[in-house]
């Protein structure tokens, strides 16, 4: 080591360039081996679960066999207490000795088997959890939440269906990346659940619908990530083009300015991989009032009443918008696809879902797949289900944002600020809905411009 107080000329130059960099080896060094002590304290914690799992299957299984074989074989205590006085009734002693037996060892591995499911879960839950695909889109500080203190516990997830053409087939009849580039918002919702879980509201936001566009971090949709590059922003143009040009992050942006309301949960679907959630669980069963024929995808179904649709024919119904004898392309989707995302939460909470190990890994793993977005995950997406499964239809509200529901000259749709104000301020303080009583969170009609409905059944 070289002494600072030491002369300076090129060999102590030299000598202190190499302890210097010693010494920054060193603090690298000491940082790594940090490092690494944390992950390997992690995996320990990791396995110590099965291992504890496995002990208490173990003690429960040791204390059913030393319970019994600690029990003294019965004897004649008193002269009240007859003894067997035939083989039979010695017989059928024996039978309920070994029957007790039986059942105390039977509980026992089924104790073991349900630690071990649990643990098995547990670690199929991590599994799935970590093909998620993590896309930053939240902020949960903006100063454009308005109470925030009243919105402590709420649930708040802004869904969004992304129309990219990317490895789409010919069959899908949507055309393919390089007709259509990027990606845009095709669906767009908001589903609030309340902090104590009493209602559920679904809303649905036109495609179409004109907005004032913030400022926003340009969007790479193929890399999944930002640039440096702010977009500024623009008046009169189409919600989609937020999503286009700012990705999720740029979308809630808009929706917490428009709402006021803390965005916790950001949900994109691909639209190329939604089929195969729908496959997963053997379709999905939607009432069809009249043949639904669209101009640019053709027939999409020819039968009338309840039909059961999959595949490419269930995504053809959710991304239909040119559907003959739909007054607007924008709330005849809309329609559909509330219809259908209620019709497709029922049947994965249903009980043959659940109980069907191959279905439902089947479907976790295509959403897994075919979903992206911040703060997402099994719990997270169980809490969206299980909160509008466990409900009283009547307090499950899916609703589109009150407009005027005509085009402007420039082929958007037009907002009605003040109504989707009140809309809002309702969810925000857990009041009633405009238009509807205390005692019923459904808007009774669609009068004042919002487009209601009551599990999924949406009046237009």
């Amino acid at each position: 080591m070289t002494d600072e107080f030491e002369p300076i000329d090129d060999s102590t130059k030299v000598r202190r360039k190499i302890d210097h960099t010693l010494a920054r080896f060193s603090a690298a060094h000491d940082e790594f081996a940090a490092e690494e002590a944390k992950r390997k304290q992690k995996l320990e914690k990791l396995a110590a679960r099965p291992v504890a799992l496995f002990e208490q299957t173990r003690t429960a299984f040791y204390r059913a066999i030393k319970s019994e074989a600690a029990e003294p074989t019965r004897t004649v205590t008193s002269p009240d207490e007859p003894a067997p006085q035939t083989r039979l009734q010695e017989k059928k002693e024996r039978r309920t000795r070994r029957s007790i037996l039986s059942w105390r060892i039977a509980a026992a591995v089924l104790a073991g088997l349900v630690f071990l499911t649990t643990g098995a879960a547990w670690g199929t839950k991590t599994w799935f959890n970590s093909k998620f695909t993590e896309i930053a889109a939240l902020d949960e500080n903006s100063s454009d939440i308005q109470d925030a203190t009243a919105q402590t516990g709420d649930e708040n997830f802004l869904i969004a269906g992304s129309d990219t053409r990317a490895g789409s087939t010919a069959e899908e009849n949507v055309g393919s990346a390089d007709d259509v580039e990027g990606a845009r918002s095709d669906t767009v919702m908001l589903a609030h659940i309340p902090a104590d879980r009493q209602r559920a509201v679904v809303i649905s936001f036109p495609r179409d619908l004109e907005i004032t566009r913030p400022d926003c971090n340009r969007f790479d949709s193929a890399a999944n990530d930002y640039s440096d590059e702010v977009v500024p922003g623009a008046s009169k143009v189409k919600l989609n083009t937020a999503y286009a040009i700012g990705g999720p992050r740029c979308l809630t942006k808009w929706v917490q300015q428009l709402t006021g309301m803390r965005i916790n949960h950001f949900v994109g679907i691909d639209f190329s991989g939604f089929k195969d959630m729908v496959d997963a669980v053997g379709g999905v069963t939607v009432h069809v009032d009249s043949p639904i024929k669209d101009t640019v995808l053709g027939m999409v179904i020819s039968q009338t009443g309840d039909v059961t649709i999959s595949g490419d024919q269930a995504l053809s119904y959710v991304r239909a918008r040119h559907v003959v004898g739909d007054v607007t392309s924008d709330y005849g989707r809309i329609k559909r696809q509330q219809e259908f995302i209620s019709s497709l939460m029922t049947k994965v909470m249903s009980h043959g879902v659940l109980t069907n190990p191959g279905q439902l890994s089947g479907f976790v793993t295509a959403f897994a797949k075919a979903t992206f977005g911040d703060n997402i995950g099994v719990d997270q997406m169980l809490t969206l289900a299980q909160s509008m499964k466990g409900l009283d239809p009547s307090k499950v509200n899916f609703m589109t944002v009150p407009t005027t529901g005509e085009s402007n000259s420039r082929g958007n749709e037009v907002l009605l600020d003040s109504k989707a104000k009140a809309v809002f301020q309702a969810l925000i303080d857990n009041t009633a809905l405009p238009g509807s009583t205390p005692e019923s969170t459904t808007p009774t009609n669609s009068a004042d411009g919002a487009t209601p409905s009551s599990a999924g059944k949406s009046e237009q």
